[in-house]
């Protein structure tokens, strides 16, 4: 047994409930020992609010339920919670030999990588796609670009009559690019590799542009899965990133009958695809184990009554900084790359009426992503599906911000669909954020390019970054989710120094008191309240009294 930790010994002697003894003491004994309360995983901290023109009381002491994505960052925690099993699950030498053969993506994404892109794209017909072929290249730059070291040495986009051909260019162009390539190569430029943008490959399109470039060959799935593995934090999302990438494997991976040989598809072990099959099913059991105690958070929430507002939108929007300006919660740390928020994390925000609400930070969409690579993480956006209201911000200084928005509601339509809520459009909030980089803001208007979907209320216009529309949004919050949650204002008259309002401040938003002018012993409380809340008011002291 030398080279085995402690740990790897008491399982492999005593099993897994020795284990968790073990565990148990190390909380104990160790010096990061914390009080045992920790094992009631709380994640609440406070933190101090500005005064704010929306109505934020300064020096409130704004309660912040912190990321979900927080729940395993605890290397106890994470113990607790079967943190091995799935550290051993990402961290996988023998996957990792075969995820690199079959996709070219490896752990070491630092590496410098000197790149050539090419933006193929349908020239007529009704597959043409409504987005200019310039614009298609701009995001596939922006791609390459959010992956540190990555050079782009070449750009070109290529019209192409469809893009199912075997070879996906006619044989002529097929020869140009190569002879471009060549040039490129001899004239002393390094080159590493082949962009092709184009959601997924097929296997024999691979295999050609591969031996005709003599360079690795990559699509959008395995550029955006090499993003995905630098910008996954917590261990669900790292978990997700995993799981996303098996079904490309399997797509790569030669038949056991299967092609002659020497055709460039990798080919498996017996143990090689047993690995595979049994990383599926521990992946899928780790990710529902996650996906139950993010169901739990839930529920924790619905007790506490508190309404959540997720904001969604395409990535590099700008819904973290959105959030940032809407909470004041400094800790927040926007960046401008694609992909940057890949959990689902929670921010508490204070309307202007007072009532605390929750502002869901969601994964942010893209066009031409594959099904397969966004069925992982449908799991994360389940709390934007479930929320009270949705803002939906749209990047107005993006040339392409009309049909972002469009694939932004197609792409919802088909998730609520599915789900236990409808897109009701009193749910949207429509936000134009950006308009400080936009030239004449006051000319923007929201269009929809496909008749089918529906267009969603008026746009309100926003800079997250110079607070311009902040306010007025606040306030358009406000009124939404008083309308979808039910909740409205009154006064209620109640004793003073009575039990009364020690309940309405736990039970209700408490938003001004006053001394009751025609009574000195009452005091008029002004509240926002649920219907419900108000009839056990009602039961509890009016009742009562009478």
């Amino acid at each position: 047994m030398l080279g085995l930790s402690v740990r790897s010994i008491i399982r492999k002697v005593c099993g897994k409930n020795a284990v968790q003894f073990y565990q148990m003491k190390t909380l104990v004994v160790t010096t990061r020992w914390q009080p045992l309360e920790r094992l009631n995983v709380r994640r609440e901290k406070y933190t101090d609010a500005s005064k704010y023109k929306g109505g934020k009381l300064a020096g409130q002491r704004q309660k912040v339920i912190a990321s979900e994505n927080d729940h395993f960052v605890s290397e106890d925690d994470e113990t607790l919670q079967g943190g091995d099993n799935r550290t051993e699950l990402i961290d996988d030498r023998d996957y990792d030999s075969v995820a690199s053969s079959a996709m070219h993506v490896t752990k070491q994404i630092l590496n410098v990588q000197h790149v050539v892109i090419i933006q193929p794209y349908i020239k007529w017909g009704p597959r043409k796609n409504p987005t200019k072929p310039e614009l298609l290249l701009q995001e596939a730059e922006a791609l390459v670009r959010s992956l540190p070291k990555w050079a782009i040495e070449l750009s070109l986009k290529i019209p192409v009559e469809t893009l199912d051909k075997r070879q996906l260019f006619g044989s002529g162009k097929l020869e140009e690019l190569k002879n471009i390539i060549q040039t490129r190569q001899e004239s002393g430029t390094p080159l590493t590799c082949v962009f092709i943008s184009k959601g997924t490959l097929t296997y024999s399109q691979k295999q050609t542009l591969e031996q005709t470039f003599r360079l690795p060959v990559m699509d959008r799935y395995s550029v955006v899965v090499q993003i995905l593995r630098l910008h996954a934090v917590s261990m669900e999302a790292k978990l997700q990133v995993a799981l996303a990438e098996l079904p490309y494997i399997w797509s790569q991976v030669k038949d056991q009958d299967g092609s002659p040989k020497g055709s460039g598809r990798i080919f498996l072990s017996d143990s090689q695809r047993q690995m595979l099959q049994l990383r599926e099913r521990k992946l899928r059991h780790e990710l529902a184990t996650i996906r139950s105690h993010r169901e739990l958070l839930r529920n924790r929430r619905r007790q506490k009554n508190f309404p959540v507002v997720a904001v969604v939108g395409y990535t590099n929007a700008g819904k973290t900084s959105l959030i940032k300006a809407l909470t004041e919660e400094q800790s927040l740390q926007p960046r401008n790359q694609l992909f940057a928020t890949l959990d689902v994390t929670a921010h508490a925000g204070l309307l202007p009426c007072k009532l605390e609400v929750l502002y869901m930070d969601t994964v942010g969409f893209m066009a031409d992503i594959p099904t397969g690579l966004i069925e992982c993480f449908v799991a994360t956006l389940e709390d934007a599906m479930l929320a009270d209201v949705i803002v939906h911000v749209q990047d107005m200084a993006h040339e392409n911000s009309a049909e972002q928005r469009a694939h932004v509601e197609r792409t919802l339509a088909r998730l609520m669909h599915n789900g236990e809520r409808s897109l009701s459009p009193e749910r949207v909030i429509n936000v134009g954020n950006k308009i400080d980089l936009v030239p004449n803001p006051a000319g923007l208007t929201i269009e929809c390019n496909d008749a089918k979907q529906p267009t969603y209320d008026r746009l309100h216009l926003i800079s997250s970054q110079t607070l311009v529309g902040v306010h007025e949004l606040l306030l358009e919050v406000e009124r939404r989710v008083l309308m979808v949650t039910g909740r409205q204002r009154i006064v209620i008259r109640v004793p003073m120094g009575g039990t009364e309002i020690a309940w309405l401040y736990k039970n209700a938003a408490v938003t001004e008191t006053a001394a009751d002018p025609e009574n000195a012993e009452r005091m008029l409380v002004s509240v926002v309240i649920t219907e419900a809340k108000l009839q056990q008011f009602r039961h509890l002291f009016i009742r009562k009294r009478s």
